[in-house]
């Protein structure tokens, strides 16, 4: 369905759109009134130790310090005394009834508590500031008293920021009006399409045609405007839309009322399910047989956030946690609009593989940008600025290790780099081997394959040599021996020129790996020690966690593993969901292998293999779906395997493997017979194919796709 067509449907619809969209604005207007400002005031206490605590001893006496003097496990504590619900009830009691944070100052090293109330009373929030600052240094005292610590190994605190003036915080009625406005333009459009789809049956059961039976065609001499708004759109052009901003902006930019949901990705992927569904209901499409696995994953993830998120209603969480979760389900949905695009919405094989050829060549792009970060010192990122989108993340400086910078291109983080490129290697691979691009330049082929793959060391990280590991492992040994043992006799050769172009990452890259094996590195030492905590978290909400997407830095800590922070905010359940995802990836590119009927295909079942198994892997090396761009290639991927075994499962049963509309629509003229058109190649001769030729194209099954020779030049 193409654009023209959908405003078509919405302006003969305009009682049902104009309507809802007018109520919608109503409302927003009257939330607007009637909400009030919210102000807000912060103060900060900081932590100081008893002078006896200086002088070495075994225990300092003081149980809340710990042995090591550090103040970060006391300042913890008095965090959680100070939420807890009887402290809420103990502060009512004090005149404190607004809402009220208590947390870690942002950017912090040492026990530095910010301490936030929110009202809107501008001078009753000042008041209960002040009294939540005392309260607090009161707490303190009392914590130690029933600890029975002696006096003089007493904690005792300083405010460092008095209770400041009230700010204005227009951001929640803003958040509310859009959601109410939001909520019922997408209310009126699903809703125009429902009833233009029971319009189109009643005329047809009349026998007339239906109202969306006969694509428009743009008038002879139209403009280039007209002809693009009346050209049909396909789900590969979509989600080309959604990739070119995915991978070009850089992916800590989003809306400034949606956070890091509201990346202009994110938006543009949620815009292109509404499309899916405005031509699901016209009937234009139906979703590709064999391809609803993947749906039926996404749906049992769906109902795990959802019902983490209603079982988080019954715990005590503060404002941020509540709008986290909420940015949540908003992540959720894009992934859910990813999957759904790839595998209900492509109807063609073809236009399958162009999707994947455009993905790796755009993933070479950031590859390269990261190239020239680690090679000029640079964040390339750093100085795009772009007019109403705001950093969802604090600004990441250039990151070192060693004597190198860790280049991070256009994505939040050099991990997210490093995971990005290791799961788009194996289709670079796949994409250079393929037959279907013989014809195409080596250097075109290969470039891709260079800059990921030599981009990943460069990263300076045990992710991408992990994920460099795990390809090599998976892809290679399924070669035959020729390529198999050219492409050793390479890896060792790429290993010589890191060596000699860049002195000294070689012995770096190892140092790491050394380090950890001797847990004398700081950062797995940093990682490791948070295993513990994550325990106490889970043991407190086991079967469905805290909420997803609540457990952020701000409010606790970094996990830098999948798994742990999954185990925090879905539990178990949701452990299981993050397995199940990845498994499912490892069984398409399984399937994909066993069912092909060509070399080609088998050898891009392999690449969704290693990828997803790649994905598996360094999820326990970082948060891997915390990153926008990570997060949406993996589940991109994910759709992309499912739907290309949906393809090739009814090529192997003998199937056409190009899917049609539910119900075809009448042509609006006569047709006369076809012209013959001349081949572009050569005539192959009648009779059977041989196995050579079979292995070396891609039939679309009903003899309607582009010809090979078009397709070899389109990427």
């Amino acid at each position: 369905m193409s654009i023209a067509e959908i405003f078509r449907v919405l302006a003969r619809r305009w009682y049902v759109m104009v309507p809802l969209t007018l109520l919608s604005v109503l409302a927003g207007g009257y939330l607007y009134t009637t909400v009030p400002v919210t102000y807000e005031s912060q103060s900060q206490l900081a932590l100081l130790n008893s002078s006896r605590v200086a002088k070495p001893a075994p225990s300092y006496g003081n149980t809340l310090a710990y042995a090591s003097g550090s103040l970060i496990g006391t300042a913890d504590v008095l965090i959680r005394a100070l939420q807890s619900a009887e402290t809420v009830e103990v502060l009512r009691g004090h005149g404190v009834t607004d809402e009220y944070a208590v947390d870690f100052a942002a950017g912090a090293e040492g026990p530095l508590l910010t301490l936030t109330v929110k009202g809107t009373d501008r001078q009753r929030v000042v008041e209960e500031t002040r009294k939540l600052t005392d309260f607090a240094a009161e707490e303190l005292e009392a914590l130690q008293k029933h600890a029975r610590v002696p006096e003089g190994y007493y904690v005792s605190s300083a405010r460092i920021v008095p209770p400041q003036q009230p700010v204005s915080q227009p951001k929640s009625r803003y958040q509310k009006v859009a959601a109410v406005v939001v909520l019922g333009v997408t209310g009126g459009f699903l809703l125009s399409f429902v009833v233009e789809t029971w319009a189109s049956a009643r005329r047809r059961a009349r026998g007339l045609p239906g109202l969306l039976d006969a694509p428009p065609v743009p008038r002879p001499g139209a403009g280039r405007l007209r002809v693009l708004l009346t050209r049909p759109l396909d789900a590969t052009a979509v989600l080309t839309g959604y990739l070119a901003l995915a991978l070009f902006l850089p992916s800590n930019l989003a809306l400034p009322a949606l956070g890091g949901a509201g990346t202009p990705a994110n938006v543009f992927a949620l815009l292109g399910l509404f499309w899916y569904l405005a031509t699901w209901c016209a009937g234009r499409l139906s979703p590709a047989p064999g391809t609803r696995p993947m749906r039926l994953v996404m749906l049992v993830l769906a109902l795990t956030v959802l019902l983490s998120y209603i079982a988080n209603q019954d715990r005590i969480s503060s404002q941020k946690e509540i709008l986290a979760a909420d940015r949540g389900l908003i992540v959720l949905l894009v992934w859910v609009s990813l999957v759904v695009l790839t595998t209900a919405g492509i109807q063609d094989r073809e236009r399958l593989d162009v999707l994947l050829r455009r993905l790796v060549v755009m993933g070479s792009v950031v590859a390269a940008l990261g190239l020239y970060d680690f090679f000029t010192g640079t964040n390339i990122a750093d100085s795009l600025r772009i007019p109403g989108l705001n950093s969802s993340v604090a600004s990441v400086a250039v990151l070192d290790r060693g004597s190198f910078t860790r280049p991070r291109s256009l994505t939040a983080h050099p991990l997210e780099f490093s995971g990005m490129l290791a799961i788009l290697l194996p289709f670079a691979i796949w994409y250079a081997f393929d037959p279907a691009r013989a014809r195409v330049g080596r250097f075109r082929r290969w470039a891709p394959v260079v800059l990921l793959g030599g981009g990943l060391p460069l990263t300076v990280s045990r992710t991408s040599i992990v994920g460099i590991a795990v390809v090599v492992l998976i892809v290679v040994p399924r070669w035959k021996p020729q390529r198999r043992w050219t492409a050793i006799g390479i890896l060792f050769g790429a290993v010589a020129v890191f060596k000699v172009l860049v002195p000294g990452l070689i012995g770096t890259i190892t140092g790491l790996f050394s380090g950890s094996l001797n847990n004398a590195d700081s950062s797995t030492q940093a990682r490791t020690i948070k295993y513990p905590k994550i325990y106490e978290y889970f043991v407190q909400d086991p079967v469905f966690g805290r909420g997803f997407g609540t457990f952020t830095p701000e409010r606790y800590f970094f996990t830098d593993n999948q798994y742990l922070l999954t185990l925090a905010e879905l539990g178990a359940v949701g452990v299981g969901c993050l397995l199940l995802l990845g498994l499912s990836g490892v069984h398409n590119g399984g399937s994909l292998r066993r069912l092909a009927r060509s070399e080609s295909d088998r050898e891009l079942g392999q690449a969704f293999f290693a990828s997803a198994m790649v994905a598996l892997v360094i999820g326990a090396t970082f948060d891997t779906l915390s990153f926008p761009m990570f997060a949406g290639v993996f589940f991109l991927l994910l759709g992309a395997g499912g739907s290309c075994v949906g393809f090739v499962r009814r090529e192997a049963d003998g199937k056409p493997v190009t899917a049609g509309p539910s119900s075809p629509p009448p042509s609006s003229e006569p047709s006369g017979p076809a012209e013959p058109s001349e081949p572009s190649g050569p005539v192959p001769p009648s009779g059977p194919v041989p196995p050579s030729a079979a292995g070396s194209r891609r039939t679309s099954g009903t003899g309607t796709g582009p010809s090979s020779s078009s397709r070899l030049v389109e990427i």
